[in-house]
């Protein structure tokens, strides 16, 4: 495959990458663990990569030789963990052609659980392998006594609750040192117990544990319908200077609730919150597009990412175009376009894909 025209040669990837990470430290505490050249309380100088799209197995084939300014990729990193083959190769190819970053479903940080050590090695070798600029996760619970329910459950808003939570992300920076997001979830319950608002109890648990968050505004519009607040003060009362990702998504209005479906296209309430949170925060921040729920092709996913640089654009922030984003990805590549999966055989067939809510992907994620 030649070089891809939306992308740097090679030689220019190098640059990025090592300005960014720097494998295995001399110390031997730190032996086999990535170290990350910044203060984790930096987040504001996170490399800004404009928006992005979720990397998702039905555009895998579109992915193999698309010309689209896709600009970077999010993966999740549970769905390539316990699998080879065709979708480790698709995985290399993506991470030698764009910027990845890690957004996992399992790490269930405020789960009372003991850390999860397999699944943290598991993280940090796909981390590894990628070359993932930062990961991410969700500030909630997955587990319990070891079950995993492949849902995202919300913790109660309370001291208690931070304090442990601060703990967890302490002991997890001292095995992966990239920086390390959280993210604000959807949820239609609160959990008793709760001693403080949401926005206060992240900002507890990030100050605390010194790390940034992954805004995701649609799900700061669900909750705000279902649970009756003012979006925009909410996103006023987060610690705006800790956000390095944002996330946007389509969402389902029944009437009686709002349901986090990740299905697109975003309404206009939604990136109308966009344009509020990036004036708010007073910077651009890299944007990632989830479509998760029955998935168009890559081109109607692209399209919203454009609309998010757009936006970006319209208020005065300079964002890269995806000609000028380098790939900080090993050139790992096992699949040429045009070409089937590794074993020489085609990766899926070319039919209609099945609907799919955004827990399937969740449910792939249970370590074997």
């Amino acid at each position: 495959m030649g070089p891809h025209p939306h992308l740097l040669p090679p030689s220019a990837t190098a640059a990025l990458a090592d300005a960014i990470v720097v494998v295995a430290s001399a110390g031997e505490g730190n032996k086999g663990h990535l170290t990350h050249v910044m203060n984790h309380s930096d987040f504001e100088h996170l490399p800004v990569l404009g928006a992005g799209i979720g990397l998702r197995k039905q555009h895998f084939q579109e992915l193999k030789k698309t010309e689209l300014p896709v600009g970077w990729l999010e993966i999740v990193p549970e769905n390539f963990m316990n699998f080879g083959g065709f979708p480790q190769a698709m995985l290399d190819l993506c991470a030698s052609r764009w910027p990845i970053v890690s957004h996992g479903v399992n790490l269930s940080i405020g789960s009372v659980d003991p850390l999860n050590e397999e699944y943290v090695a598991r993280l940090q070798a796909v981390l590894e392998r990628t070359r993932a600029l930062w990961y991410s996760d969700h500030l909630c619970f997955t587990s319990v006594g070891g079950e995993y329910f492949h849902d995202l459950l919300p913790l109660p808003f309370s001291n208690e609750a931070a304090d442990h939570v601060v703990a967890r992300v302490k002991q997890l920076k001292k095995k992966i040192a990239l920086p390390f997001l959280l993210e604000n979830p959807s949820y239609y319950v609160k959990m008793p117990g709760g001693e403080m608002p949401e926005a206060e109890f992240f900002n507890r648990v990030l100050e605390g544990a010194d790390c940034g968050m992954l805004l995701d505004v649609n799900n700061v519009y669900v909750n705000s319908k279902n649970h009756g607040f003012d979006p925009k003060e909410f996103i006023c009362a987060l610690p705006l200077h800790r956000v390095g990702q944002i996330h946007m998504a389509g969402h389902f209005d029944r009437g009686d609730v709002v349901i986090d479906t990740h299905e697109g296209p975003i309404i206009d309430p939604v990136w109308d919150l966009y344009r509020f949170t990036i004036e708010a925060i007073g910077r651009p921040v890299s944007t990632l597009i989830e479509w998760d729920t029955n998935v168009p092709p890559l081109a109607q996913v692209v399209s919203e990412a454009i609309h998010a640089q757009k936006i970006i654009r319209s208020l005065g922030f300079d964002v890269p175009s995806p000609a000028a984003l380098p790939s900080v990805g090993l050139a790992l590549s096992r699949v040429h376009a045009g070409e089937g999966g590794a074993d020489g055989t085609d990766a899926e067939g070319e039919g209609e894909a099945p609907i799919r809510m955004p827990l399937a992907e969740r449910r792939e994620a249970v370590l074997v």
